[in-house]
C-alpha cells in the first residue's frame, strides 16, 4: 500500500511550478482567458463607482435630469451584459486549457507505465496506479479550471479594490490594509494542515481503489473460500480512516474557511461603519462614498472567500500532482536495452554464463546458473514451485536485470540487442495467457495491421484453433470481452499459441504452456509445438515431465542451483531428483524430499 508522504512548504512550490510548466504549450490561449479576466475584474470593479456618482450627482442633490441619467443606466447595465458574456468565454477558455493540460498529463503518465519494469508493479498495487492515472490527473484539473482562475481574478480584484478605496478615501484605504496580514495568516494556517489533511485522504482513496481492483480480479476465489467477511472487513477499515481523514478536513475547513473569514469581515466593516459615523460629527459625509466603500469591502472580502474555498481544491490537486510525478520521476524502469540496430538474431543460440539473480537484492533466486541452448534444440527446465524457473525465461526476456554473470545470444551479450529485435525474435507464451478487448482475430494479430485475415487464420490452423474459433457466432471476428473470461482456459492459451507462431520468432519460451489444455488438445498441440520447434531454440517450463520427453537437454533446478542435467533417458538412469519427480508422476515415488536432502548433499 502506498506510504503517507509529509509535503513540505517546498515540496509543495516545486509540484505547483512544475504544473504551471505544462501552461507553455498553451500561451496564446492563456494569455486570452487572461485578457478576458481582466476585462471581467474591470467590470466588476465599475460597477459600485457608477452607482456612487448615480448616488452624490444625481440622487442626493435630486439633480434628475433625463439624459445623464440615461447614459448612465445604459453604460451601467451594459457593463453588466458584457460581464456576462465575456465572464462565459474567460470560463470556456480556462476549461479548454485545463482539458488540453489534463489530457497531456494522463498520455505522459500512461506512456511512463508501460516503461517501468516489473520490478515497480511487483511492490505497487493495480488499483493505486489506477487512481494516479484517474482520480488524481482528475483532482488537478479542478486546479486549472476552478484555482487558477480563481486566484488570478481575485487577485486583480483585491488589488482593483484597494486603488479604488484608496481614490474614495486614501487615510481609510490604508487603514484597511491592516486586514491584510490577518487575511495572510489564516491562509498560511489552513495550507500548513490541510496539505497533510489531504495526503492523507488521497493515499486512503488509493488504498480503496487497490483493494476494490484486488477484490474484483479474485472474485471466484473470495466466494469459493468465503472470504467476503474478511475483505468487507478491511474493506471497512481502510474507508473508515478515509472518512476520519475527510473529517478532521472538514473541521479545519468549518473553522478557517468561511467562518473565520466572515468574523475578519464583519470587524471591518463595523471598523468602516465607525469611522464614518465619527467623520459625520464633524463633517457631512457623501452616501454615495458610503455606499461605495461597504460596497467595495464586501467585494474585497468576496475574492478572499473564493480563495479559501478554493485552497481546499489547490491542496488536493497539489497532493494529487505530487502522486502524480511520483510516478513521472519513478526510476525502477525496465533494464535498459541497446539503441543500436546493428546486433541481429539470427541463429538463436542461448547461453547462460554464471548467473546470479535476486529480486530484493538480499536473497538469491538464481545462483550461477550456466547452461547453453543451441540452435534448433529444445531445454526444459523442471523442478518444484520457487526452484527459478520463471525467473530465468524473466531474465532471458529481460524484463529483470541481471547482477552477475551474462546471457549470450549468438555470443553477444542479451544488454547489446535492442529491444525491437528481442520482442519481434522470441516467442513467449505464458500459463495464464492474457487476452484484450477486442475480436479474436486481433488478439491473434495484436492489431498489427500488416497482418493479413489469411495469415492469421493459418496461424490458428496450425495450433488446430481453427476448430473452436469457426464454431463461435462470428468466427474470427467474435468478440473477446475482458481478459477473454467468457472462453476456456484451454481457449485461451490456443489463441496464444497462434499469435506466438505468428510472429515467426526465432527463439520459442514456453512457460507451461500446456498446463491448461485438457489431453486431447495437448496431444494436437505438441504435434504442432513439434513443427514450430525446428530451426529454432526453445525454452520450455514443465511440471508434467511427459511434456518434455523429447527435450536435448532437461535442467533440474532446486532453490536457484541447477542439480542435474541431461535427457530424459539420462537422467532416469542417474536416479536422483528427476527420477523420483517422474515416479511420483506417474503414482510410484517415495518421498521427494529424501531426493531432494540427498542431491543437496551431493552438491
Amino acid at each position: 500500500m502506498d506510504k503517507t508522504i509529509k509535503l513540505t512548504s517546498e515540496q509543495q512550490r516545486k509540484v505547483l511550478f512544475r504544473l504551471l510548466g505544462y501552461i507553455k504549450p498553451h500561451k496564446k490561449a492563456v494569455m486570452i482567458a487572461f485578457g478576458l479576466l481582466l476585462l471581467s475584474t474591470l467590470g466588476e470593479l465599475a460597477g459600485p463607482y457608477l452607482i456612487k456618482i448615480f448616488i452624490d450627482d444625481y440622487l442626493t442633490p435630486r439633480n434628475l435630469e433625463v439624459q445623464p441619467l440615461m447614459v448612465l443606466g445604459i453604460t451601467y447595465i451594459l457593463i453588466q451584459i458584457m460581464n456576462v458574456v465575456i465572464m462565459y468565454f474567460q470560463l470556456f477558455k480556462f476549461q479548454e486549457i485545463a482539458l488540453y493540460i489534463i489530457q497531456q498529463l494522463r498520455v505522459d503518465v500512461f506512456t511512463k507505465i508501460h516503461t517501468l519494469g516489473l520490478r515497480y508493479f511487483d511492490k505497487i498495487p493495480a488499483g493505486s496506479i489506477v487512481s494516479r492515472v484517474t482520480n488524481d490527473t482528475e483532482a488537478i484539473k479542478d486546479m486549472f479550471v476552478s484555482v487558477l482562475a480563481t486566484f488570478i481574478q481575485s487577485g486583480f480584484m483585491i488589488f482593483g479594490i484597494i486603488i479604488a478605496m484608496f481614490v474614495l478615501n486614501v487615510k481609510l484605504g490604508a487603514i484597511c490594509l491592516i486586514l491584510l496580514p490577518i487575511l495572510g495568516f489564516i491562509i498560511y494556517t489552513y495550507r500548513k494542515y490541510s496539505a497533510n489533511f489531504y495526503q492523507d485522504i488521497r493515499e486512503r482513496l488509493s488504498q480503496l481503489n487497490a483493494k476494490l481492483s484486488e477484490s474484483l480480479q479474485g472474485m471466484n476465489i473470495i466466494q469459493v473460500f468465503r472470504q467476503e467477511k474478511r475483505l468487507k472487513t478491511e474493506f471497512d477499515d481502510i474507508n473508515t480512516k478515509h472518512y476520519n481523514a475527510g473529517m478532521r478536513n472538514i473541521k479545519l475547513e468549518g473553522l478557517l474557511l468561511r467562518p473565520a473569514i466572515d468574523l475578519v469581515y464583519v470587524l471591518g466593516l463595523i471598523f468602516v461603519l465607525s469611522y464614518f459615523g465619527i467623520s459625520s460629527f464633524a463633517n457631512p459625509i457623501e452616501i454615495g462614498v458610503l455606499y461605495a466603500f461597504v460596497s467595495y469591502l464586501d467585494r474585497f472580502f468576496e475574492p478572499v472567500n473564493n480563495m479559501m474555498m478554493r485552497l481546499s481544491l489547490y491542496q488536493q490537486a497539489i497532493v494529487s500532482a505530487f502522486r502524480v510525478f511520483t510516478v513521472l520521476d519513478e526510476e525502477d524502469v525496465e533494464p535498459s536495452l541497446a539503441l543500436n540496430r546493428e546486433n541481429k538474431i539470427k541463429n538463436g543460440v542461448i547461453e547462460f554464463k554464471n548467473v546470479t539473480f535476486s529480486y530484493d537484492g538480499k536473497q538469491d533466486v538464481l545462483k550461477n546458473i550456466s547452461f547453453t541452448a543451441r540452435e534448433g534444440e529444445t531445454v526444459a527446465l523442471v523442478g518444484h514451485t520457487g526452484s527459478g524457473k520463471s525467473s530465468i525465461v524473466n531474465l532471458l526476456m529481460r524484463f529483470y536485470d541481471f547482477g552477475k554473470g551474462d546471457i549470450l545470444i549468438d555470443g553477444k551479450s542479451l544488454k547489446s540487442f535492442n529491444k525491437s529485435e528481442l520482442r519481434e525474435r522470441m516467442g513467449l507464451v505464458l500459463q495464464d495467457p492474457f487476452l484484450f478487448y477486442g475480436t479474436v482475430k486481433d488478439n491473434i494479430r495484436l492489431y498489427n495491421m500488416e497482418t493479413t485475415d489469411e495469415e492469421v487464420i493459418e496461424a490458428a490452423k496450425f495450433v488446430q484453433a481453427n476448430q473452436f474459433i469457426e464454431k463461435l457466432e462470428d468466427q474470427y471476428n467474435h468478440k473477446v470481452v475482458e481478459r477473454g473470461s467468457a472462453f476456456s482456459s484451454g481457449q485461451r492459451q490456443l489463441i496464444a499459441f497462434a499469435r506466438t507462431i505468428l510472429t515467426n520468432p526465432k527463439v520459442l519460451i514456453l512457460d507451461e504452456a500446456t498446463a491448461n489444455i485438457d489431453t486431447e488438445t495437448e496431444e494436437a498441440i505438441q504435434f504442432a509445438l513439434s513443427k514450430m520447434r525446428k530451426g529454432r531454440t526453445t525454452i520450455a517450463i514443465a511440471h508434467r515431465l511427459s511434456t518434455i520427453q523429447d527435450a536435448d537437454l532437461i535442467l533440474v533446478l532446486h532453490k536457484g542451483n541447477i542439480v542435474e542435467r541431461g535427457n530424459h533417458q539420462q537422467l532416469l538412469q542417474q536416479r536422483g531428483l528427476y527420477y523420483k519427480m517422474y515416479l511420483l508422476q506417474n503414482g510410484a515415488a517415495d518421498s521427494i524430499e529424501e531426493t531432494v536432502e540427498h542431491k543437496v548433499e551431493l552438491t
